[in-house]
């Protein structure tokens, strides 16, 4: 048996077709999947190799069959050397897994199987790679079993499997790495490593420094075996008694530089650096290590993987360190060139390694129980700088698994660093740039603004994280704090005010002011979403509802802050305000606080939407009295008459007509505060709005729509587009791009939705125009001047080669310059212009894209409101108006918006107004008006609104009446029949006759499924329209009318509208139109033709089927007619090559008794003899006549230099350089720039022009982009 299957393996290996098992006793014959498992077994997918072993460790056990055992242990052993990278380690896991799991197995067969098989001495000499990848397998499997060293003899046999000559030491270098990453060693007992290992691999001990895994070998039976590797012995090893000495260092400095190369693109620490860092630790050497060969040998050598290493080094040691060490490290050169390497992989297409620096701090912050080690390390982090801004992103996910102690500690000191920057405790550092352009009079205040703004962000990003444990009384420490700060400064110390108990050390200027007060707005939105705080039963109750942006107690936390305030305005002696209180401003500010005090009484008895809204609206704008005072006075008088009238209803009921409603009003503030940037302005509107929707009248709503209006865009509005510093126009470094990248959260409270990044286009074409304008009149006559007052134009006749002394020539170049001077200003006022215009255009657009939430809001909480109706034509307008405009980002999500609205909150609404007996007159003109607005469109993406919107109010109208037999001048609900029939009559004639109509038939089938009723009075127009009324170029037209018949046809109001009479002779008509229709057909030109036929086939076989299935009714239908065009459609040349056509067709002949005819087979053709002998075989090594290349060069010359009688040369290409120019092409250019240059035309042949797109294709990648956006 053994002879016979000899071959297995190798066909195994090679062939990837299964081989014939021969197996001449049929043992193996009984099963299949005995054999299946070791295919299995070969195979790349790792589960699949799993699921083989196991299942062949259970059938061995069941069977308990001697000769499959045998075959098992053979074919794993063959395996061992297969050929195949992937079957390799499976044949070594189950070998594995065999002998560990059938003890009864004995090693010593085993060993001489391996030993016999994978002999390199006695196999090929290609097949020796594979008889070593052998060995090395099979040592391994015997290793991975567990009985290997349970016996000496077995271990010391083991070795003599592994080859020790020198020819294979360079390939495979096998001992160190089988006995070290192998996980032999620490499977091996002490005993057996010091009788029979050490002997076998003291040569690679002794040579411990010459490659990584000779080192990691020795670190690992260092570390396994102290006990064997004593000083003495790694003395006579070494020649010292330690590994970690200062004559070892540029030997392991070598070593490492070898092993951080070799794992270059594995992204990960090689296993010598970290047992060289536990051996360091070991032997009390971590700071001569980490000097000598980290910081000064590593770190110096400037390469990529070296670097990493270090970087890799550095977060692997810190679980390991003390506190003195994680000292010494987080201070030290390697974090400061990590700091480098931050800020510069910032640019794109760089490797970056903070985010595994991340997860090394993540991993140890999470495991570590030491408070003092937590702190150390995410404030060594956080001073980690760069001109005083840290690396680390302001959003540090690391700190939620700080305990609380320690969150506490480590908040009091960014606080700490706030007042007092300790920028000499920092690491910091400069990139070149920043050293070049720096200025070191305003470096340290420079520093210290990056410094409080990242600190400022990073408090923020504490109170968002909800991954971070805090309780109420941190955040409204945190929330107090950077409130002080924005508008407040200390006057003296009070115990009342803890933030008086320190001054800032450096002066808090106004641009570090404006950036915290940024930031207290964009706190408060955190706020706002913030979850209710707490491990009380309440606060689970209050969870599970959903609470957010209140306390424990109820309140809100913006009512918290603003009980702050009025402490410190009430504190006077000991606080100041930034923006001091004027007398009105200050009385503004107390009845803002008595007002809010009575809301909230109110709201303890009779809670209403009203109540809450305003209380959140005066506290709004109380706070934004800080930040611009003067804007919020008359906004603080508006709010509080806005809600006299709506809380006293006598008031507002006897009230001037002429005065606006307080729910205009409201709206108006509400506008108001949508034009200011701030996400928490707009999640405040939008939720007030929803609580004042039941209120709101049409002047109300007529304030929003006409912020739509295309002809109020010109009017004032509380937008103002304020100019850029010249900080910010100054060019963006990339240092300064990854400070905008940590300060994200900074910028938060702009709105999320204004972009800028669509303008591209915009500023190109504007960059154009400026370029391409010419020079300028004025400035022109301006220059000619200036040269005739200093005499530098010479007149006619006279000498222009005169000398002019030198104080004329320096005032005219003094006059020249400050005529350059004011040009550049007024080109310099034009783009800034221009670019203001831009800004403002994006500003309104992101206005407008805010106000679409109010709409939104009022279309979710009142569907049933008569005002949806006023809402439908603007949004419609918007939709029209957007298909004409740019095509950048910010318009486009501007569309995409306003679309889903009308979609999905309006004409999909579940919920509709049903109080319509008043206005069903105007709903019927309004759906006249729609639909008429779709039959006049350009483009069917924008009519398919416009008709959704009829539908809808088709849905409005009719009610919940069903359709049900009617009589033709009946009324639906408030449906007036007659007036929609002749709408949608229009509208279907105008679809089936016009030849560019936005209207589709998917409209009108969609017409007929959410309504029947209407089929009952399209169908006659339907049927005329299946041969009759179309034009030849619209022939797609003929089968939309089939569409839609067919539809009317299977509705059960149809039927069951019409008398068996009537139902008998619509059907005649129907049958007579398809049958006029199928006689147009003459052939299959273009596909329009194809899918007219498939429509009317799709027609008649339902037509066919109902005639058939009430033929019991005595329904007499004549259908002779439609069968002769059948017939003649299928005798069509060319018929059946449309396979979809031709199936249709017979599944309609089916029906009327036709079988359908079984296509022949083509017999093959009768071989005679002669052709049996086949063409004659053409000799090799000859080619055919027309393969052979001509002698171009011979006939091309000679033609070349023939010449005319008048002895010109002849330009014209020979057939030889026209055949070699076919083949290439750059010689052919020159072939014909030569003979162009003969003939003298090269000065006549005009510039290359650059390619310029035609504006067409420009509108239709518009039109193409907004089509997308509109869901097409």
């Amino acid at each position: 048996m053994a002879e016979q299957d000899s071959t297995t393996m190798e066909e195994t290996e090679m062939d990837s077709k299964r081989p014939k098992v021969v197996d001449a006793r049929g043992i193996l014959k009984q099963n299949r999947q005995f054999l299946d498992f070791f295919w299995d077994i070969a195979k790349p997918e790792q589960e699949t190799r799993l699921k083989a072993i196991e299942k062949l460790l259970e059938h061995l056990k069941s069977s308990e069959k001697e000769d499959e055992l045998k075959y098992t242990l053979k074919r794993l052993v063959e395996g061992l050397a297969a050929t195949r990278e992937t079957a390799r380690p499976g044949f070594s896991l189950a070998l594995a897994q065999v002998l560990q799991s059938l003890e009864a197995v004995p090693l010593q067969a085993v060993l001489d199987q391996i030993k016999e098989k994978h002999d390199p001495q006695k196999v090929k000499k290609k097949l020796q790679r594979n008889a070593l990848f052998g060995n090395f397998f099979g040592v391994l499997a015997l290793s991975q079993s567990g009985r290997l060293t349970k016996v000496l003899e077995f271990v010391c046999l083991a070795l003599l499997l592994v080859p020790q000559q020198e020819q294979w030491q360079p390939a495979f270098l096998v001992l160190p790495k089988i006995w070290s990453d192998r996980g032999l060693m620490s499977q091996t007992p002490e005993a057996v490593f010091e009788e029979v290992l050490f002997g076998a691999l003291q040569s690679d001990l002794s040579s411990a420094f010459s490659t990584p895994e000779q080192l990691h070998l020795l670190l690992v039976a260092v570390q396994k075996f102290p006990a064997v590797l004593k000083p003495k012995k790694l003395k006579k090893l070494l020649g010292s008694s330690v590994i970690i000495t200062m004559e070892n260092i540029p030997k392991l400095l070598e070593v490492l530089k070898t092993a951080a190369k070799s794992v270059k693109k594995d992204h990960l620490l090689p296993p010598v650096g970290l047992d060289l860092l536990h051996i360091a630790l070991k032997e009390d050497a971590f700071d001569l290590f980490w000097k000598e060969a980290v910081e000064n040998g590593l770190l110096k050598d400037q390469s990529g993987p070296c670097s990493y290493m270090c970087f890799r080094l550095l977060g692997n040691a810190l679980p390991l360190l003390s506190l003195d060490q994680i000292q010494t490290v987080l201070t030290g050169e390697v974090m400061r060139q990590y700091g480098e390497h931050v800020v510069s992989a910032q640019l794109t297409d760089r490797f970056k390694f903070a985010p595994e620096m991340e997860t090394f701090v993540d991993s140890f912050l999470e495991t570590c129980e030491d408070p003092d080690k937590q702190l150390l390390v995410v404030t060594s982090f956080s001073t980690l700088t760069n001109q005083g801004y840290p690396v680390v992103t302001s959003f540090w996910k690391v700190v939620r698994h700080l305990q609380p102690a320690v969150l506490v500690k480590y908040i009091d000191w960014l606080k700490n660093m706030f007042i007092s920057p300790d920028l000499e405790t920092c690491v910091d550092f400069s990139t070149k740039r920043q050293k070049e352009n720096q200025e070191q009079s305003n470096l340290n205040q420079h520093c210290v603004f990056r410094m409080r703004k990242w600190i400022i962000c990073r408090l923020t990003s504490i109170i968002e994280n909800p991954q971070v444990k805090k309780e109420e009384d941190l955040v409204m420490d945190i929330a107090r704090f950077i409130f002080f700060h924005a508008f407040f400064e200390v006057e003296k110390q009070t115990p009342d005010i803890p933030e008086t108990e320190s001054s800032p050390s450096v002066p808090v200027d106004e641009q570090t002011r404006a950036v915290i007060a940024s930031s207290f707005f964009s706190l408060l939105h955190h706020l706002n979403c913030l979850p209710v705080l707490g491990d009380s039963v309440e606060v689970a109750a209050l969870n599970k509802k959903h609470v957010q942006g209140v306390t424990a107690d109820g309140n809100l936390w913006i009512y918290c802050i603003v009980q702050y305030a009025d402490a410190l305005l009430s504190h006077a002696k000991y606080v100041k305000a930034i923006k001091p209180f004027s007398d009105e401003q200050r009385e503004t500010w107390d009845r803002m606080l008595q007002l809010v005090e009575e809301l909230r009484k109110k709201g303890k008895t009779s809670q209403t939407l009203e109540t809450s809204a305003f209380q959140q609206l005066f506290l709004l704008v109380g706070l934004h009295l800080f930040k611009a005072p003067e804007e919020c006075l008359d906004l603080m008088s508006d709010l509080q008459n806005c809600m006299e009238k709506a809380l006293d209803k006598k008031t507002a009921a006897t009230e001037n007509q002429e005065e606006l409603e307080w729910v205009e009003v409201a709206v108006e503030i509400l506008l108001f505060l949508l034009s200011q940037p701030s996400r928490f302005l707009r999640q405040i509107c939008r939720s007030v709005f929803g609580r004042i929707c039941p209120h709101v009248t049409k002047g109300a709503l007529q304030l929003i729509l006409d912020v739509f209006d295309p002809e109020k865009d010109g009017e004032e509005s509380a937008i103002v587009v304020t100019e850029e510093t010249e900080k910010k126009k100054k060019k963006t470094t990339p240092e300064d791009q990854g400070e905008e990248e940590n300060d994200s959260e900074d910028s938060s409270d702009e709105d999320e939705d204004s972009s800028e990044g669509g303008e591209d286009e915009e500023m190109v074409e504007e960059e154009k125009d400026d370029d391409g304008g010419g020079v300028d009149d004025n400035f022109r006559m301006g220059l000619m001047k200036v040269l005739q007052a200093g005499n530098a134009l010479s007149n006619e006749g006279e000498d222009s080669d005169e000398d002019v002394d030198d104080e004329t020539m320096m005032a005219l170049d003094e006059n020249i310059a400050a005529l350059f001077a004011e040009q550049q200003k007024r080109i310099q006022a034009k783009k800034d212009e221009k670019e203001k215009m831009r800004k403002e255009k994006i500003l309104v657009r992101d206005f407008k894209i805010k106000v679409l939430d109010l709409i939104e809001v009022f279309l979710t909480k009142q569907p049933e409101s008569l005002l949806v109706f006023d809402i439908i034509e603007p949004m419609i307008g918007i939709i029209e108006g957007s298909m004409n405009s740019g095509s950048d980002q910010q318009e486009l999500d501007f569309l995409r918006k306003t679309a889903d609205i009308f979609r999905n909150q309006l004409c999909k609404a579940k919920r509709y107004c049903k109080n319509i007996v008043e206005v069903k007159e105007e709903l019927h003109h309004l759906m006249e008006r729609l639909v008429k607005r779709a039959r006049k469109q350009t483009d069917s993406s924008v009519a398919v609104y416009c008709f959704s919107a009829a539908l809808y109010l088709f849905r409005v109208l009719k009610g919940n009446v069903s359709d049900t037999i009617m009589q033709p001048s009946a009324t639906l609900g408030s449906l007036d029949i007659n007036k929609v029939t002749a709408v949608y009559q229009e509208a279907l004639t105008e679809f089936m006759t016009k030849r560019k109509s936005a209207l589709t038939g998917a409209m009108f089938i969609d017409l007929f499924n959410r309504f029947p009723i209407m089929c009952v009075h399209l169908l006659e127009s339907s049927v005329q329209f299946i041969s009759n009324g179309v034009r030849q170029h619209q022939q797609g037209d003929k089968g939309q009318a089939c569409s839609l018949v067919l539809k009317a046809l299977q509705t059960r109001e149809l039927r069951l509208s019409v008398t068996d009479a009537e139902w008998e002779s619509l059907l005649k008509r129907v049958i007579g139109q398809v049958t006029e229709s199928l006689k147009t057909v003459t052939e299959f030109k273009v596909k329009v033709d194809q899918e007219k036929v498939i429509k009317c086939l799709e027609l008649i076989n339902f037509l066919i089927k109902t005639v058939s299935k009430q033929q019991k009714k005595n329904l007499n239908v004549e259908m002779t007619g439609l069968v002769l065009a059948l017939q003649s459609l299928g005798q069509l040349e060319g018929f059946d090559k449309f396979v979809h056509l031709n199936s249709i067709y017979w599944n309609a002949m089916k029906h009327l008794g036709f079988t359908r005819p079984k296509k022949e087979k083509a017999k093959p053709p009768v071989v005679t003899p002669q052709d049996a002998s086949g063409p004659k075989k053409k000799k090799k090594g000859f080619l055919p006549e027309t393969k052979k290349r001509k002698n171009w060069k011979k006939k091309g010359g000679a033609e070349q230099g023939k010449e005319n009688k008048t002895g010109e040369i002849n330009s014209k290409p020979s057939s030889g350089e026209v055949q070699q120019g076919k083949k290439r092409k750059n010689k052919k250019k020159r072939k014909q720039g030569s003979s162009g240059e003969k003939n003298g035309t090269e000065q006549n042949l005009p510039a290359k022009k650059a390619k310029i797109e035609p504006a067409s294709s420009k509108k239709k990648k518009v039109a193409k982009k907004v089509k997308g956006a509109l869901g097409e």
